[in-house]
C-alpha cells in the first residue's frame, strides 16, 4: 500500500464502501479508514440484525392470521434460534468477508482512527498508537455515520441504558425493557422484544413516528398495544436510577416504570466530534453542511456522505448519496462534464422531497415523499386521498381480518404524485411503484394506465386513483 490515494474515505460502512467503489470503477484510487467492523453500523448493529430480529415475528403473525395455516402453529418462537439467526446476518461480528469484498474491489483498507490533519491528509492512529499519514491527490470524503443519542435525562447515563447497539447485538432475552422514544428505533425495537416475550413499556414524549402520516403513528400504537406493549404517549421522563433489581424508571406525572433494561432511543448524533473538523475551519460534533453534490461549500476537494451531513438518516439514502458522491469525485479528478442540475447523474435530488421508508413494525410503515402536512408547509397545493387497505381484494386473500390504511398526496397544480404512506401488513413492497411515481412525477392520467394484477395488494393503486376521481386526473 502507498500513503498516497486519489480518495481518502473516512468510515468503513456501507456509505463510505459505496463511495470508493464507485470513485474506483470511475478509475481512482481509493482507501477506506475505518476504527471499527468494516460494513459498519448498518451491517452490525441497526439495518441488518434489527430486520432479522423482528422477521420471525412477522413470519409467525402472518401464519397466525391465515385459517389452516394458524391451526398449524402451536408453538412460540425460539428466542435462542432467532439469535442465532440475527447472529448469522452479522457473520458473528466478524468483517472477514466484508474486507475481502474491499480487496476485490480494488479499495485499500487502513485499520485505525483517521483524523484530518491538514488540507487532502489524514492522520491514522492504530491500535498500538502508531500513526500514519495518508494523502489525498483529489478528494476526502467523511463517512463516519452517527451515534446514538443518550438524552439529558437525569442519572439516565449514569444506568448504563441500551442504545440500538446493545438492542440489536443481545444475547439475552430481558425480563423486560422499557423503551424511552417513540421514533422508528423504539417502535422496531418494543417489536421485537415484545414479540420474544420480554415484558415491553414504551415511553414517547409525544406521539409515535413523528414526521410521518398522524395515522400511521396511530395503527401502530394500536398493533404493540395488540403485542401486550404498555405505550405511553405524551409523557416525559424525569429521571433514571439503576440498582441490583433493575431499573427504575420516574415519569413527569410522578408515576415509575421498573424493568430490567432500559433503551435509549430518542435520536442520533453525528460522529464528527474527533476527526479534524477543526483542522479545516468546521466545527466538531455538528452536521456538515454539503451542497447536493456531497462537497462541502468553500472546499474543492472535502465531501461529507451519508449520516454525518445529517441530510436524511438512512442506509438506503446514504448509498444513494455515495454513488453520486462517488462518480462526481472521479469526473472532477478526470476533468468531465458535471451533471449537477436536479436529477443529474452526480446530485442527491431525491434527498428533498422522495425520500422512501419502511418502518418494520407489525403493522409496517412505507412511505415515500411528502406527508400532507409537509406538502402543504412547502406551499403545494395538495389534496389527500385515503382508501382502507383491508377492502382490497388481494389484501383479503393475503391475511384473514386484514386491516390498513394507504394515503396520496396529490399536487393539484401538477396533479402528480408527491407522498404516499401504506401501513398494514407487509406493505414494504408497494414502497417502490410509489417512488417511482414520485420521482418520476407520473401524471395521474398516466397511472391510471398502470393497471395492477389481480387480486394483489398493489390493487390499492387503483382504489386510491377512483378515489381521487378520474375527472379530477
Amino acid at each position: 500500500m502507498t500513503d498516497e490515494y486519489d480518495l481518502i474515505v473516512l468510515g468503513g460502512g456501507p456509505v463510505g464502501e459505496n463511495v470508493a467503489d464507485r470513485a474506483v470503477q470511475g478509475g481512482l484510487t481509493a482507501v477506506i479508514v475505518e476504527s471499527e467492523l468494516v460494513g459498519g453500523e448498518c451491517s452490525y448493529w441497526a439495518c441488518m440484525p434489527s430486520k432479522a430480529l423482528l422477521r420471525s415475528a412477522q413470519a409467525l403473525r402472518a401464519a397466525q392470521h391465515v385459517e389452516g395455516a394458524a391451526q398449524a402453529v402451536t408453538g412460540r418462537l425460539d428466542v435462542s434460534a432467532v439469535f442465532a439467526r440475527r447472529d448469522s446476518f452479522t457473520s458473528n461480528w466478524s468483517d472477514d468477508g466484508q474486507v475481502r469484498w474491499l480487496e476485490s474491489a480494488g479499495i485499500d483498507l487502513v485499520r485505525g482512527h483517521g483524523r484530518l490533519s491538514g488540507e487532502r491528509e489524514v492522520t491514522v492512529t492504530d491500535a498500538d498508537g502508531a500513526t500514519r499519514v495518508l494523502r489525498a491527490r483529489h478528494a476526502v470524503a467523511i463517512s463516519t455515520g452517527s451515534d446514538a443519542v443518550i438524552p439529558p435525562i437525569e442519572g439516565l447515563r449514569e444506568a448504563n441504558p441500551w442504545t440500538s447497539r446493545e438492542a440489536t447485538s443481545a444475547q439475552e432475552l430481558p425480563e423486560s425493557l422499557a423503551v424511552i422514544g417513540g421514533g422508528v428505533v423504539a417502535v422496531e425495537m418494543a417489536t421485537a422484544y415484545a414479540a420474544l416475550g420480554s415484558t415491553v413499556t414504551l415511553i414517547a414524549r409525544s406521539g409515535l413516528l413523528g414526521g410521518m402520516e398522524p395515522f400511521a403513528g396511530e395503527r401502530v400504537s394500536a398493533g404493540l398495544r395488540e403485542l401486550g406493549v404498555d405505550v405511553r404517549t405524551s409523557t416525559g421522563t424525569t429521571a433514571v436510577r439503576r440498582d441490583d433489581d433493575g431499573v427504575t424508571i420516574t415519569l413527569d406525572d410522578g408515576s415509575t416504570v421498573t424493568a430490567s433494561e432500559v433503551l435509549a432511543a430518542t435520536g442520533r448524533s453525528p460522529r464528527s466530534d474527533d476527526i479534524g473538523l477543526e483542522t479545516v475551519g468546521l466545527e466538531p460534533g455538528r452536521w456538515i453542511e454539503v451542497d447536493d453534490t456531497l462537497r462541502v461549500p468553500g472546499s474543492d476537494w472535502l465531501y461529507a456522505v451519508g449520516d454525518v451531513n445529517g441530510r436524511v438518516l438512512l442506509t438506503h439514502q446514504g448509498k444513494y448519496q455515495a454513488r453520486a458522491a462517488g462518480d462526481v469525485i472521479a469526473a472532477r479528478a478526470k476533468g468531465g462534464e458535471i451533471d449537477d442540475a436536479p436529477w443529474g447523474r452526480h446530485v442527491a435530488s431525491a434527498d428533498h422531497r422522495a425520500v422512501p421508508q419502511v418502518t418494520f413494525s407489525i403493522p409496517e410503515v412505507g412511505s415515500v415523499g411528502l406527508t400532507e402536512k409537509a406538502a402543504t408547509d412547502a406551499g403545494l397545493a395538495v389534496r389527500s386521498v385515503d382508501y382502507d387497505l383491508g377492502w382490497v381484494a388481494g389484501a383479503s386473500l393475503y391475511e384473514d381480518g386484514f386491516a390498513g390504511q394507504a394515503r396520496l398526496v396529490v399536487d393539484t397544480d401538477r396533479e402528480v404524485v408527491v407522498g404516499a404512506t401504506f401501513v398494514g401488513p407487509e406493505v414494504a413492497e408497494l414502497v417502490q411503484a410509489a417512488t417511482i411515481a414520485v420521482v418520476g412525477e407520473v401524471p395521474l392520467s398516466r397511472l391510471w394506465h398502470a393497471v395492477p394484477s389481480y387480486p394483489t395488494v398493489s390493487e390499492i393503486w387503483l382504489r386510491l386513483l377512483e378515489a381521487y376521481g378520474r375527472d379530477s386526473a
